[in-house]
């Protein structure tokens, strides 16, 4: 029997993207938020360098990759001690959002919990299980048939971080209801107007206590090696052995190059901050343009997107840029709630953000 999945919603911008290259000037994409940067030369070396792998590799990482990854959390993320038994690396982070339902078991009588503006492949796993969506960001408003709950900080597409506060209460709803929390956490290198991003796994939130918690972190973005599929997970190892084995079964092995670039990159923070600081720059530019263009910027105090509205349905606000060559995400791809915003990618070279400056300046 065939799966009854909603259509790929990036599918329905392609008369807007039309649009968009009809510009003298060409279309400058904004929408999906892949990374244009060059791939770090740390990256690069390590792949080169175990290039040559014709055995099979570790589903659970080699020793020295778990062990980059564990001290990776320990000194980027503040969690204190964890072991090799509580990381693994995935297949992007991607991989683990959509299968995570299906690793954990769920059932249809069992109910996933989303954020109210959400990344939609949140849903997509749980309608892979047949089971229930239920949209709530309060852990008030969470069931008792709870199996999983999903947090999402920064938040993608609107950039909100979720307080140490906010986390520590959703900890103790979950366990009250005897599900699990996971956070995803991919944007966490880019901060702009706060101090930090906590992590679900921040002792601050756990004291020490990791049950029944799970986090993602992707370097697609911090690395620019989104190509790769690369990324990582941490959290309560029962958790981590129970995906573990259902991962060997099936063959979700990251490949042996890609595990040593992934370990290249999680021992090198000089290139993430050199990193951090382009996109920074990038948001300067086309956050003015944006204010200055009629727009209010939302949330966005993290991650690689503004969250932005001209207080019209979204869809207008795609077919006003696409007039002007810039291709945007409308806001309702990620819930009703966004019907009147449009997520706006950061992911273009300097000159191009620079045009697209100048083009939002068009009346």
């Amino acid at each position: 029997m065939a799966l009854s999945l909603p259509d790929f919603p990036w599918d329905s911008l392609e008369p807007y993207r039309n649009t968009a290259r009809q510009h003298p000037g060409g279309v400058i994409d904004l929408s999906i938020g892949s990374p244009i940067d060059a791939t770090p030369d740390v990256a690069r070396n390590a792949l080169n360098a175990a290039s040559n792998s014709p055995s099979y590799p570790l589903t659970a990482g080699s020793l020295e990759l778990r062990e980059a990854i564990a001290a990776w959390w320990e000194r980027r993320r503040n969690t204190g001690p964890l072991s090799i038994h509580n990381v693994i690396p995935t297949i992007g982070s991607k991989e683990m959002v959509g299968l995570l339902p299906m690793l954990l078991g769920l059932r249809s009588s069992d109910a996933v919990v989303i954020p109210t503006i959400a990344y939609p492949t949140y849903a997509i796993g749980a309608h892979l299980m047949d089971a229930q969506i239920v949209v709530a960001d309060d852990p008030d408003l969470w069931p008792e048939n709870t199996k999983l709950v999903w947090l999402n900080s920064p938040g993608n597409p609107t950039g909100e971080v979720l307080s140490v506060e906010h986390l520590t209460k959703a900890v103790t709803k979950a366990r009250e209801l005897g599900a699990v929390l996971v956070s995803d956490e991919c944007y966490a290198e880019m901060p702009w107007d706060v101090e930090r991003v906590p992590s679900l796994l921040d002792q601050e939130v756990t004291e020490g206590n990791l049950h029944g918690l799970l986090a993602l972190y992707s370097t697609s973005k911090q690395s620019n090696l989104a190509g790769y599929r690369a990324a990582v997970m941490a959290g309560d190892d029962d958790l981590i052995e129970q995906i573990l084995l259902v991962r060997k079964h099936v063959g979700l092995i990251p490949p042996a190059p890609i595990q040593a670039a992934l370990r290249a990159v999680l021992a090198d923070d000089e290139h993430v901050a050199v990193q951090r600081e382009r996109y920074r720059a990038r948001r300067a530019v086309v956050s003015e343009a944006v204010s200055s263009a009629g727009f209010t910027i939302d949330h966005s105090e993290a991650g690689l997107y503004l969250w932005a509205t001209r207080g019209e349905n979204c869809w207008d606000t795609v077919a006003w840029c696409a007039a002007r060559g810039l291709l945007v995400t409308p806001g309702v791809f990620y819930g009703e709630g966004g019907i009147q915003h449009v997520r706006i990618a950061l992911t273009a070279t300097d000159q191009d953000c620079v045009t697209a400056a100048e083009r939002l300046s068009q009346r």
